[in-house]
């Protein structure tokens, strides 16, 4: 049984359903309805499995409520960093500082804030692609950083749903028997890196771990975080690294001097973690990479930001 308390403004949009997770049933407030991402400017070179392109109009939402412009956003698990890139781009953070481990995923960061992104960028224009040039790039060793990034983007884009983990494959007949090159828009991903040049000194990036850096800035008020871990439930498929302690990150986010926004995806365990640590929760609705419908969770300190008039207006037809 849920125990969360909600305010009366919160009240106004929760209306109680019940979802089955495996085994177990547990209300949750009704999920708000599925975001149009066609309406959304696509700033990622990635196509990444667990992408929050559908959640920039909340996470724009939730930022243009903070009480004082936002001096640094954090993005301690980036991945294809949209809601990084989106702060940066539409100025509703001062600065943004990306965080990824991850070591392919960082070398296109690093390499395109750092001075080689108009390099990636001519690199993946006039590249031929074909299986046979996909994995000789992809099988071929990385003898510098911008090599490296060039092949995590014919890898993120030529195998199945974008997955970089290890065992991942090709696609194969891919979508309207395109094969390999379903998703292979070299025109466009030029044009989404040289954009990300023109603001990347709004941009910081760090090789490293998300969990070390949100301890080493707890306690600064000014910051705001964007919190998107590797999921509970698909983490390990689809991420080389996924190893995270959920209840040490909820114990963390309820320590930040500064406000966040944290997604998750919508288990019993993970609703028992955000009540017991005395956080809001919503369920959202969204799109997975093969279309199926589902809802994941926005979880903070405080969601006013999704009730009433502001709401309604995300929200509307």
């Amino acid at each position: 049984m849920n125990h969360h308390c909600y305010s009366q403004r919160q009240l106004e949009f929760i209306e109680p359903r019940v979802y089955e997770i495996r085994e177990r049933v547990f209300p949750v407030a009704k999920p708000l309805r599925i975001v149009n991402v066609a309406s959304v400017p696509q700033r990622s070179p990635f196509r990444y499995p667990g992408g929050k392109t559908w959640l920039v109009p909340y996470a724009r939402l939730w930022l243009r409520s903070l009480p004082a412009p936002v001096e640094e956003l954090i993005e301690p698990f980036a991945g294809g960093a949209i809601i990084g890139l989106t702060a940066a781009f539409e100025r509703l953070a001062e600065r943004v500082t990306l965080v990824e481990i991850d070591s392919d995923i960082a070398a296109v960061w690093q390499t395109i804030l750092n001075g080689r992104g108009n390099w990636l960028a001519d690199r993946i224009v006039n590249f031929k692609l074909t299986s046979s040039s996909a994995r000789n790039v992809i099988g071929s060793p990385r003898i510098t950083l911008w090599e490296k990034a060039f092949a995590t983007i014919v890898r993120n884009r030529v195998q199945r749903g974008g997955i970089l983990a290890p065992g991942a494959g090709l696609m194969k007949r891919g979508e309207n028997g395109n094969g390999i090159a379903s998703r292979w828009y070299p025109e466009t991903l030029g044009k989404r890196i040289r954009a990300i040049v023109t603001v990347k000194d709004r941009i910081q990036f760090i090789e490293g771990d998300g969990i070390t850096h949100l301890e080493n800035n707890v306690s600064r008020p000014e910051v705001a975080y964007f919190i998107d871990p590797p999921y509970t439930k698909a983490g390990r498929r689809l991420y080389k690294h996924s190893e995270v302690d959920d209840r040490y990150l909820f114990s963390l986010a309820k320590q930040l001097r500064g406000d966040f926004l944290m997604t998750y995806d919508n288990t019993r365990q993970v609703v028992k973690l955000a009540d017991e640590f005395g956080l809001h929760w919503q369920a959202i609705s969204m799109k997975n990479t093969h279309h199926t419908k589902m809802t994941e969770l926005l979880i903070g300190r405080n969601l006013d930001w999704l009730s009433g008039e502001v709401r309604s207006r995300l929200i509307s037809p």
